[in-house]
């Protein structure tokens, strides 16, 4: 059943928008998005799309088409969290809620509606499918409000109403992506400034994902930790460096030489941070010169740093890596997302991709005795919505 028919179905009547917004993959750039680094999502061909139609009643009714759950809400009760029958919000619905809250107090116009969503995100993947819920509703609720906002808005909105609402310290990054996105490109963003630019994908190469099948709850408590340590590294290095913001203002060169005097857990959580914000300027200098392999090499790197210093992988993610260094056409692969578990990227070249997947499926059943999801998926456009 098409989207369209199952909110015919839900709510007998026909929607008036289809909003649409995509997950994201993250080339290069991990973890330093919330110390005012740079990084570099592409949105990807995978998306939440909704279909919604007003209601005058401040009351939100909301069927998840993959949960085969529904749920109903009052927009003048938000701040309770709970449904119109006053029990607690299920985890999935406080997204909507968070970003319906959010807009509220940013002076929009929110109006009640019926809506039905779907995603073929994975969930928990680390392709953030949970910013790709946030946008889609907060670009339906800008096309029924009839309210201007930027993408770069809203997706600041969207970021706010996770850290506020639903309690997860999340960076900017997913949200960007989701809603910036530039098809065939890459996006580098600078979190601090806010300033972006599309940056062309390598030719000849495509993005392939592989989903673990491992899954975490990103608001654990092992994303704030790391994100305290960062803070910490940032505290005792002022000491040395009194006028910096966040570990953004240091240096690599800086780093070796104050790094030592940190404690142990911090000096590692901040050296990736440090040299990850190094790889991503290096990264898009090769891809300005059409330098796969550079960007392939410093995946790698990437990934190694992230499983030694910032210790967010796992056996599964390891093995997906290795598997890939193996197969031919292989140009780079790492983890991408919090870690933890959820998935690996590949850069790939093209005309090896086919061999690439089934090589990297059959490997991980041997080696790990799972099934790996693997996508082949291109570089979208960000979120949109569109009048019936």
């Amino acid at each position: 059943m098409d989207l369209r028919s199952a909110f015919i179905t839900q709510f007998e009547t026909e929607p008036v928008v289809i909003g649409r917004a995509p997950g994201r993959v993250n080339l290069l750039g991990e973890h330093v998005d919330y110390n005012d680094g740079m990084v570099l999502p592409a949105a990807i061909d995978r998306a939440v799309t909704i279909a919604a139609a007003p209601i005058a009643e401040g009351l939100v009714t909301l069927a998840a088409l993959d949960l085969g759950a529904r749920v109903s809400f009052r927009l003048d009760a938000l701040e309770a969290k709970v449904d119109a029958n006053g029990k607690p919000l299920p985890d999935w619905a406080r997204y909507p809620a968070g970003v319906a809250s959010i807009l509220l107090k940013d002076g929009q116009r929110v109006s009640g509606m019926n809506a039905v969503f779907t995603s073929d995100v994975p969930i928990g993947a680390g392709l953030s499918s949970s910013a790709a819920v946030e946008v889609a509703f907060a670009v339906t609720w800008r096309a029924l409000g009839g309210w201007q906002k930027d993408a770069l808005s809203i997706a600041q909105l969207c970021q706010r109403a996770e850290n506020q609402y639903v309690g997860v310290n999340c960076g900017l990054m997913d949200q960007f992506a989701s809603a910036c996105g530039v098809e065939g490109h890459a996006l580098l963003f600078d979190t601090r400034s806010l300033e972006y630019q599309p940056a062309p994908l390598p030719k000849g190469a495509v993005i392939i994902i592989a989903d673990s099948g491992v899954r975490r709850s990103l608001a654990s408590s092992a994303y704030n930790d790391r994100r305290a340590a960062c803070e910490q590294a940032v505290a005792a290095l002022r000491q040395f460096m009194p006028d910096i913001r966040s570990l953004r203002d240091v240096s690599a060169v800086e780093f070796a030489a104050f790094g030592e005097y940190l404690p142990a857990e911090p000096r590692k959580r901040a050296e990736h941070v440090v040299k990850e914000i190094a790889r991503v300027q290096q990264a898009v200098t090769a891809l300005r010169r059409n330098d796969a392999i550079t960007f392939g090499a410093l995946m790698f790197s990437a990934h190694k740093s992230l499983r030694d210093l910032y210790e967010v992988s796992c056996p599964e993610l390891d093995a997906l890596v290795e598997i890939a260094r193996s197969l031919p056409g292989c140009i780079g692969a790492r983890l991408t997302g919090a870690g933890f578990g959820g998935c690996t990227v590949n850069l790939v070249q093209a005309d090896k991709a086919e061999a690439f997947i089934e090589g990297l499926k059959d490997g991980y059943r041997q080696q790990v005795g799972r099934e790996a999801q693997v996508y082949l998926c291109k570089a979208s456009e960000g979120a949109k919505t569109e009048k019936e």
